[in-house]
C-alpha cells in the first residue's frame, strides 16, 4: 500500500503566520507539523510515501525532511500542487505514484493519538473500495459529517450548519486505485475546489465504504484554536511520555 501526505494550499486561515511559510511547516510543540503525518504512516508500515506541497515553500520540504531518512524510510517522493484546487485534486496528483495499487492519504496538518495499524491492516484485507475513520467531536460544522443508519454510512455533508450526527470524517482515507476514475468525473464546488467529499460519497453510492472510529484523541491543525490544541495534546503526551519513562 502507498502512502500520500497532501501537504498543499496556502494558509490562509493562519495568516499572517504563514505569509512566509507553508502551514504544514510550522511547530507542533517539539517538531515540524508535516512530521507527525508522515510518522503516522510510516508507524503503520508504509514506507513508500509521496509529499504533495505547493506555494512558494513547496522547496522548503526537501531541505527538511530530505530523502526520509530521519524517518528510517529509503526515499521519500515529492510532487507540486499549482493553486487551491481542493483535496481531490492534490490526491489526483498522485495516481502514477499509486499505480494500482491502494493508497492511504492523510492530511499535512491531521495529528492523532492513536496507531492506526490496525484500520490500515482491515483495510488490507478488504476486496475493493475505501475507508474512512472517524471521531465524535464538538464542533461538527466544520468538518465533513457522517450521517449513519444501522452500521453504515448513508451520505457525508460538508460542513453542515446543522449537524445530523457529531461524527466527523478525519483527514485519513483509504482508497482502492478506482479513486482516480471517481477524481476525473469531478467538477469543482461552489469554492472552486474538488472535493474529497465528494470522493467518499461517490463510493458510499456504490456500496463500497466501510468506516472505524478513532478511539483516541484527532486534531486538525488549520485554525488558530485547532493549532493550539495540537500544541496542547502534544505536550501532554510528552509529558506522559517523560513520567512512564522515569518510573521504569
Amino acid at each position: 500500500m502507498k502512502g500520500v501526505v497532501l501537504a498543499g494550499g496556502l494558509g490562509t486561515r493562519l495568516y499572517p503566520l504563514t505569509r512566509v511559510t507553508n502551514k504544514h511547516l510550522l511547530p507542533i510543540y517539539d517538531k515540524p507539523m508535516i512530521y507527525y503525518p508522515i510518522e503516522t504512516l510510516v508507524r503503520a508500515g508504509i514506507d513508500d510515501i509521496l509529499i504533495v506541497t505547493g506555494g512558494n515553500s513547496a522547496g522548503d520540504f526537501l531541505r527538511l525532511l530530505g530523502n526520509g531518512k530521519e524517518f528510517g524510510l529509503k526515499h521519500l517522493n515529492y510532487t507540486y500542487q499549482e493553486g487551491e484546487g481542493g483535496i481531490a485534486e492534490a490526491l489526483g496528483l498522485a495516481e502514477y505514484f499509486v499505480d494500482n495499487d491502494k493508497v492511504i492519504v492523510i492530511l499535512g496538518d491531521n495529528i492523532l493519538e492513536d496507531d492506526i495499524t490496525p484500520y490500515v491492516k482491515a483495510f488490507e484485507k478488504q476486496e475493493k473500495g475505501a475507508k474512512i475513520l472517524l471521531k465524535e467531536v464538538e464542533d461538527p460544522e466544520r468538518f465533513g459529517v457522517a450521517e449513519i443508519e444501522g452500521d453504515r454510512i448513508v451520505r457525508i455533508v460538508e460542513k453542515p450548519q446543522v449537524p445530523k450526527t457529531r461524527y466527523a470524517v478525519t483527514g485519513v482515507y483509504m482508497y482502492d486505485s478506482k479513486v482516480f476514475d471517481i477524481i476525473k468525473t469531478l467538477t469543482p464546488s461552489e469554492r472552486g475546489e474538488l472535493e474529497i467529499t465528494d470522493v467518499n460519497n461517490a463510493y458510499i453510492r456504490m456500496g463500497e465504504m466501510t468506516y472505524d472510529f478513532l478511539k483516541g484523541w484527532w486534531t486538525d491543525a488549520g485554525t488558530f484554536e485547532s493549532l493550539f490544541r495540537a500544541n496542547r495534546l502534544i505536550r501532554e503526551k510528552r509529558m506522559k511520555e517523560k513520567m512512564a519513562k522515569e518510573q521504569i
